[in-house]
């Protein structure tokens, strides 16, 4: 058995001089990949906490918040990472996530005042 070293990933030979930094391995890379993990993860914990707390299920808005903060931070550390099913596991959720942000807006009432 052999292991594959130096293998490029799918977006490095496109964007690795326009973007080195983005594929520099750190111990920051890392934390940043854990905080996307963790804003993601969070988001049912809140979410069952809410629940529990109205004795119904409830969706709050902070869940659509940690939602696309989340997968936001969880793109780019996909692109960071550069494999295409971690990539296109988290390409349209950001898009997703700050819709349903727009429309939370929009059905907010109006503060008063």
């Amino acid at each position: 058995m052999s292991r594959m070293t130096d293998v490029s990933g799918f977006l490095e030979p496109l964007l690795g001089k326009a973007l080195p930094w983005l594929y520099v391995d750190s111990t920051w890379w890392t934390a940043f990949g854990l905080l996307g993990n963790a804003l993601f993860s969070s988001r049912f914990v809140i979410q069952w906490l809410y629940s529990e707390k109205k004795k119904m299920l409830v969706v709050p808005p902070v869940f659509w918040h940690l939602s696309f903060w989340g997968s936001a931070i969880s793109l780019v550390y996909a692109l960071h990472i550069d494999k295409l099913p971690i990539i296109l596991s988290f390409a349209f959720l950001p898009f997703l996530y700050f819709r349903n942000l727009i429309l939370l807006k929009r059905g907010a009432p109006a503060p008063a005042g």
